[in-house]
């Protein structure tokens, strides 16, 4: 795991985790530098040690406000009932649904949470955030924002892909990694993450993309990416051609078994 600055406003809290079969997944969370400092995602429960570490180094407990969750999956929850315990004047965004899901495992007070749906917008001191719903997403509560001061998008998981290896899921822009590479990534994390896009009516997902102003935005930072920047076109265009990629079929049991077998060892 490391951290560091993708523009003046904004930290990233770089991880990454290894899936057999797809690559080095970018797991990342963003710091905003907002008046009312704003975290976005709380990291993997692995990591817990680091990510409270490079986050506390940016951020004093004291300071942070608003902990901005793009939807509770594990690998944005993993450090979240740690902060909202250090950080007693930070309050949780989420949906009526995201909260719901959270009440499982976690026992946030009602007073702590700031209910936010897309279509609305919060406001942080010196600019406000947007809510959108961005057009591929593997929960229902998800969120994403853009910040209207400087027109940075956090996409939550739409746009990520798997990485070929570690150093290039924790690289500081995502230029770093071919287009060959980054292409097909992104064509497999669509239909890996999203599998409904492959039944979706053409015509109604299409006027979703319409409302996405990704072009005129010049840093677009996503959970499972590493920074891009002045590539909306090739964004959209990713976009737009998702619904046509094939359904993707993953390991059954044979060949987890045929794997296994290629991990032990040989006899003599």
């Amino acid at each position: 795991m490391r951290s560091y600055s993708a523009s003046d406003d904004v930290v990233v809290l770089a991880d990454s985790i290894e899936v057999p079969g797809l690559g080095h997944l970018p797991v990342n969370s963003f710091l905003l530098r907002a008046d009312e400092p704003v975290l976005i995602d709380t990291g993997l429960p692995a990591s817990r040690e680091e990510f409270l570490h490079h986050l506390w180094t940016a951020c004093d407990p004291a300071e942070l406000r608003w902990i901005w969750l793009t939807h509770p999956d594990r690998d944005h929850t993993g450090s979240l009932a740690h902060i909202l315990e250090a950080a007693p004047q930070a309050r949780l965004v989420t949906t009526f649904l995201g909260l719901g899901i959270l009440s499982i495992e976690h026992a946030i007070p009602p007073q702590r949470a700031f209910l936010l749906n897309p279509g609305q917008s919060l406001a942080v001191g010196d600019r406000s955030l947007q809510a959108f719903r961005p057009p591929l997403y593997d929960s229902p509560a998800t969120t994403g924002l853009i910040d209207n001061r400087t027109g940075t998008c956090f996409s939550s998981d739409c746009f990520g892909g798997p990485m070929p290896d570690q150093h290039l899921a924790l690289a500081e822009d995502v230029d770093a990694v071919s287009p060959t590479d980054l292409s097909a990534a992104q064509r497999l994390w669509a239909t890996v993450d999203s599998p409904w896009i492959t039944d979706v009516d053409r015509r109604t997902y299409t006027a979703t993309l319409a409302n996405l102003p990704v072009s005129d935005l010049p840093l677009v930072l996503s959970t499972h990416l590493p920074p891009a920047r002045n590539r909306g076109d090739q964004l959209l265009g990713m976009l737009a051609e998702a619904p046509d990629l094939p359904p993707f079929i993953g390991p059954d049991q044979a060949a987890l078994e045929a794997m296994l077998a290629g991990f032990a060892p040989s006899a003599g």
